[in-house]
């Protein structure tokens, strides 16, 4: 892995130690859930965003590089993906763990390349 993509951006106000569970998400055109989870790790940052009612019952896993504004105030995280890019992104579901190579794979090709 290692890519830049699952790494927080310097200027997205993360900083280490930031508790993100909790917080709203919002895509560049509109809300997407709650933040269920975030992980920290070194070579594969993330949040796994809960999409609520929006898209019921569904997990995904967005990496760190498409934070692009941490606002702690507002308890908020936004990204610079869209909404129609996280409804067609891999499924993140709840049997699932940040060790399946082959569903982070995906993620970041999903990401990385929107266009495929």
């Amino acid at each position: 892995m290692g890519s830049p993509i699952w790494a927080f951006a310097d200027s997205s106000g993360h900083a280490p130690g930031m508790d993100l569970v909790g917080f709203k998400v919002e895509a560049s055109d509109g809300a997407i859930g709650k933040i269920d989870k975030h992980s920290e790790d070194v070579d594969r940052s993330y949040v796994v965003v809960d999409t609520g009612p929006w898209i019921f019952g569904r997990r995904v896993m967005i990496p760190a590089g498409l934070i692009t504004r941490v606002e702690l105030q507002e308890e908020a995280v936004h990204l610079s993906c869209t909404r129609q890019q996280v409804k067609d992104s891999p499924d993140f579901g709840s049997g699932q763990t940040d060790d399946d190579v082959a569903a982070i794979r995906m993620i970041e090709t999903h990401y990385s390349h929107p266009h495929m």
